[in-house]
């Protein structure tokens, strides 16, 4: 049975049931963006920022669902870095039955004091995709995007923390992990048909880019993309 994604605290939390199979099909009308794929080479990544120190190792494209480790550019100490980090911000402690933590994937409400702590400089990150998928609904799957110009780079406006102590599986126990998480924001005519509540905040200029990395207010870029940026395909690119 496939783990279903719920929303809280301004955030999507995902169960995570161990495998690819998690996000695959959320509950109609839940988590948004359980799903995204990546297949940018590594070594186009590291000139798109300049600067860019690459510390991720070898880097494999495809999908990447929650709980999994995949590539993000952050705030190192001698600039930006690539590295890998597990998907999923830690959860707020009152929507945790457990101790354990599957994460959450998604951020919505940046006026809560959960998020407030992490938006700041020291705490951003992007996240490379190249095409992101949304619920249909309940047994319907998933409906992929892409952009509309395939030369575009995209990156999820995210948030990072790093050498967090949770269990985010029970037969793993304690672990201390790097974690990401994106930034949500209302739906692009797009994605509205299909996802009416939200869509993944993305960043798709190098100056958006820099800016995130560098601590713009994220109310300033907690927007959709405009109208016409993306088109919807049947399979991730």
């Amino acid at each position: 049975m496939p783990a279903v994604p719920v929303t809280v605290a301004g955030g999507s939390l995902t169960p995570v049931r161990g495998g690819p199979r998690n996000g695959r099909e959320p509950a109609e009308g839940g988590a948004i963006c359980n799903l995204y794929n990546h297949t940018t080479p590594q070594e186009a990544l590291v000139r798109l920022i300049d600067g860019l120190t690459d510390r991720s190792g070898n880097l494999a494209p495809g999908s990447v669902y929650p709980d999994q480790m995949a590539p993000i550019i952050r705030n190192g100490a001698d600039g930006p870095e690539l590295v890998k980090a597990r998907w999923g911000m830690p959860s707020p402690r009152f929507a945790l039955k457990t101790e354990r933590d599957p994460g959450v994937t998604n951020v919505r409400n940046l006026e809560s004091p959960h998020w407030r702590r992490w938006l700041g400089h020291e705490h951003r990150c992007l996240v490379p995709l190249t095409s992101f998928s949304e619920p249909r609904g309940k047994g319907k799957g998933v409906q992929w995007f892409a952009p509309a110009d395939p030369g575009s780079t995209l990156f999820f406006a995210g948030i990072e923390t790093r050498g967090w102590r949770s269990v985010r599986k029970v037969k793993d126990g304690e672990t201390v992990d790097d974690l990401y998480a994106f930034l949500t924001c209302p739906p692009n005519a797009e994605v509205a048909p299909i996802h009416p509540k939200a869509m993944p905040v993305i960043l798709t200029r190098p100056q958006e880019w820099h800016a995130w990395l560098d601590g713009i207010p994220a109310t300033e870029l907690q927007r959709p993309l405009p109208d016409g940026t993306l088109t919807l395909v049947e399979a991730p690119v």
